[in-house]
């Protein structure tokens, strides 16, 4: 691992050369200001994380008690009754100013997501990336998001409608590791936007970023206890589920399937984005110099551990030799590293444990028959938790990777005779999350995504234009998850409809009461002839 002077991060001396399993990777005062946010009564005890780059301890921090969750909802309960009376214009200026203090700061957020999660700085600059473009995004587009709108009334002139969009209160966000800032604003920014308050809840691992993205955004002009943040495993995302009025997850689909049922009972909304198994299509006419690097990018891009990433490569039988020979070379030609730069082109799996389920996963394919074209193997050499990108052949189907997300560097292969085989493999799954199609005819591969059974299908590309572009709405089909973020969706899953009617004519004395008091069926008849003329003149 480099040290600061050697990367282009800003977070001082990194590790005790002479001691690198023994010391802390960061210091007490750069740590010490961060988990000052936490709320926490400093009962429930502390938690050690550690650097998947050397498996040295990183960092320790207190953990939130079931009681302090209930407080930080309270908190922020009371905060969300100003800020949802705060004028919209005042919100968006928060949300622009993030994004500019994110880009400005970015050397402190890449080395924190580096070191918490394990991963390439590219990869890690993708999450710095996307969270200027969302928050530029809700700060130009919000308004018209959140704006009134007038419908049609039951008569004409005399009934006018309006339809309002209120903040629902304390939207509870449960975060995941792969992507520590991404997915926690990607959650907080529209939520905020709508005039709620968040909490949030990230993984144990990388509940620094969480942390710092609390700090920025105060620096953005966020009041106190809009965004929260409490800290520990399973059982302090369960308990947030019982105290917010929205709930967003990101992770497996076991887990959300759990969140979905209490949100359930609880007659909460709830956004979960869930497992993946996404397929990528290359057909006979891709063109093999723009479809190799970008099939590469990917597969492999964040060491894999992306819910987007693609696991599944489908190839026409006419390319299939032609492409797989140059797209592994250039899997070969990856380079592993834990630098605090832009040497390395892949970084580490987060943990043992993911580690161990993409070992798993690979011996399992091996022993049943699959070739491994590329890797295949623990790169411990590298550091504890590295893997090789690795690229099966002939997977069987009752291999584990042929159906499990496998969440690692490692994607399997299959060989089709035609587009329509092609989708019939590509919609072989529980999952539907993110596809992709390569071809030279756009108009064709559009023609083939419309029968691809998944959230967002990407032609000629893996998967960042779909989730660059946030007005457009990101999520899973089937088992892949409910709701989406991004675009408009996001702000609407994260506000009550309100519609206001009201009887312009009753202070004339012309209303639906007035009419009723004619008596008989005089009223009927009346209605009838307007409900005729309505239709006549087309009118909704």
């Amino acid at each position: 691992m480099s040290t600061a002077h050697e990367s282009d991060g800003a977070l001082g001396d990194l590790i005790d050369p002479e001691l690198p399993a023994a010391t802390y990777v960061l210091e007490p005062d750069v740590v010490e200001p961060l988990t000052r946010r936490i709320v926490t009564s400093h009962a429930a005890g502390t938690h050690r994380s550690t650097s998947p780059f050397t498996g040295a301890p990183l960092a320790a921090y207190p953990v939130s008690s079931p009681a302090d969750v209930a407080t930080a909802v309270e908190r922020a309960r009371a905060a969300q009754a100003g800020w949802a009376r705060t004028p919209l214009r005042e919100r968006t200026t928060v949300l622009d100013r993030l994004g500019a203090l994110v880009l400005q700061r970015q050397s402190e957020i890449l080395d924190l997501i580096q070191m918490e999660s394990g991963k390439a700085r590219r990869s890690a600059f993708e999450e710095v990336a996307d969270v200027a473009i969302v928050c530029r995004h809700y700060a130009v587009r919000g308004p018209r998001y959140l704006a009134d709108r007038r419908v049609p009334g039951m008569l004409p002139v005399l009934t006018g409608v309006r339809v309002h969009r209120r903040p629902v209160g304390v939207v509870g966000a449960i975060a995941p590791w792969n992507y520590p800032l991404s997915l926690v604003l990607s959650e907080a920014v529209p939520a905020l936007l709508a005039g709620n308050a968040v909490v949030i809840k990230p993984d144990p691992q990388t509940t620094l970023s969480a942390l710092w993205v609390a700090e920025v955004l105060q620096d953005a002009g966020l009041p106190d206890d809009l965004f929260l943040v409490v800290t520990g495993g399973g059982d302090i995302g369960a308990e947030l589920v019982e105290h917010v009025d929205h709930i967003a997850f990101t992770g497996s689909t076991a887990t959300g399937r759990k969140v979905a049922g209490r949100a359930g009972e609880r007659l909460i909304g709830a956004t979960l984005e869930l497992g993946g198994k996404n397929p990528l299509y290359v057909a006979a006419d891709a063109d093999l110099d723009t479809a190799v690097p970008g099939v590469v990018r990917a597969c492999f891009s964040n060491t894999g551990q992306l819910c987007m990433s693609i696991e599944r490569l489908v190839l026409h039988e006419r390319i299939a030799d032609a492409f797989l020979e140059r797209f592994v070379e250039a899997v070969r030609d990856l380079r592993l590293g834990s630098e605090l730069d832009y040497t390395a082109d892949v970084g580490s799996l987060v943990s043992a444990a993911q580690l161990e389920r993409v070992t798993a996963h690979v011996d399992d394919a091996l022993a049943k028959g699959a070739r491994a074209l590329v890797g295949g193997v623990h790169r411990s050499d590298v550091g504890p938790y590295f893997y090789a990108p690795t690229v099966l052949d002939d997977v069987p189907a009752d291999a584990r990777c042929a159906t499990e997300e496998t969440f690692g560097p490692v994607v399997s292969v299959t060989r089709v005779a035609s587009d329509d085989e092609a989708v019939r493999v590509m919609n072989d799954t529980e999952f539907g999350l993110n596809a992709s199609i390569w071809s030279a005819d756009v108009a064709r591969a559009r023609a083939l995504a419309a029968r691809v059974e998944s959230g967002t299908v990407v032609i000629n590309d893996g998967y960042a234009s779909a989730w660059a572009s946030p007005a457009a709405p990101m999520g899973g089909f089937k088992a892949s998850g409910l709701g989406r973020r991004h675009g408009r969706e996001a702000v609407e899953a994260l506000t009550e409809v309100q519609a206001v009617a009201a009887q312009r004519g009753a202070r004339l004395g012309v209303s639906l009461d007035s009419l009723y008091t004619l008596g008989g069926e005089a009223p009927s008849r009346a209605l009838t002839v307007a409900l005729g003329a309505l239709r006549r003149l087309r009118l909704p």
